[in-house]
């Protein structure tokens, strides 16, 4: 299975970077994950060009079969018994693929909103996108767990 997570921005806080890292090598033993980056768009542009360049850069790193999920605030919010199943579902339905991206603070263009193929929402409280880079990366290896019965802490 191959887990591809597209995100706006680059993690500064080395205690963070650690802790994506830490999951991501966690994850390995499941699936086989990559986590791309591309720049956030400059504060000074207006919010509907930063999100249009933002959204452009994202989709070009995804092939056009590609399943999509996003993590954006009008997505759906589960537990995590519920998220393991859907996330397990996704990769049967997508041949073992599956792209998940995290927007940078003005969310989703249109295009991006209008690709997906699912959206996630994480819960009603605001955080960083970085933040949530490493909530996704956590929650997905708790998925497995949850999917191949291993115990894990609650």
């Amino acid at each position: 299975m191959k887990l591809q997570i597209v995100c706006a921005g680059k993690v500064k806080d080395t205690w963070l970077r650690e802790a994506i890292e830490e999951y991501t090598k966690r994850l390995s033993r499941f699936c086989s994950l990559s986590i791309i980056e591309v720049p956030d768009a400059p504060d000074h542009l207006p919010r509907e060009q930063a999100l249009k360049k933002e959204g452009d850069a994202m989709l070009a790193k995804i092939k056009p079969s590609s399943l999509l999920w996003l993590m954006d605030l009008s997505g759906v919010t589960m537990d995590s018994v519920r998220f393991s199943e859907t996330l397990i579902r996704a990769f049967d339905q997508g041949g073992a693929e599956l792209t998940i991206m995290i927007g940078g603070s003005n969310g989703f263009s249109r295009e991006v909103l209008d690709r997906a193929d699912f959206r996630v929402r994480f819960s009603d409280m605001t955080m960083t996108h970085t933040m949530a880079r490493l909530f996704l990366v956590e929650q997905c290896y708790r998925a497995f767990k949850i999917a191949n019965n291993e115990s894990y802490h609650k």
